[in-house]
């Protein structure tokens, strides 16, 4: 079980928590966490469809700035 950590251990890591940020703060933690997870997932997701699609990046010919403006930066 998590690499050697026994059942009072995590209870004590929850009586810690608890005694850090308080009962009332650790569903909003929990929310946020949940949020954070939910976000990081629906990206991988996005990237993994994006790699399996085969999107490419725009290439520089379709840049519409024209030549002329081009050369007046540089």
């Amino acid at each position: 079980m998590l690499g050697g950590i026994g059942t009072w251990e995590i209870l004590l890591i929850f009586l810690v928590i608890l005694l850090l940020f308080g009962a009332k703060r650790i569903p909003d933690i929990a929310k946020s966490v949940g949020k954070g997870v939910t976000e990081f997932k629906r990206g991988l997701r996005d990237i993994q469809d994006e790699i399996e699609t085969g999107v490419d990046p725009p290439s520089k010919s379709d840049d519409k700035t024209p030549d002329s403006e081009k050369t007046a930066k540089q």
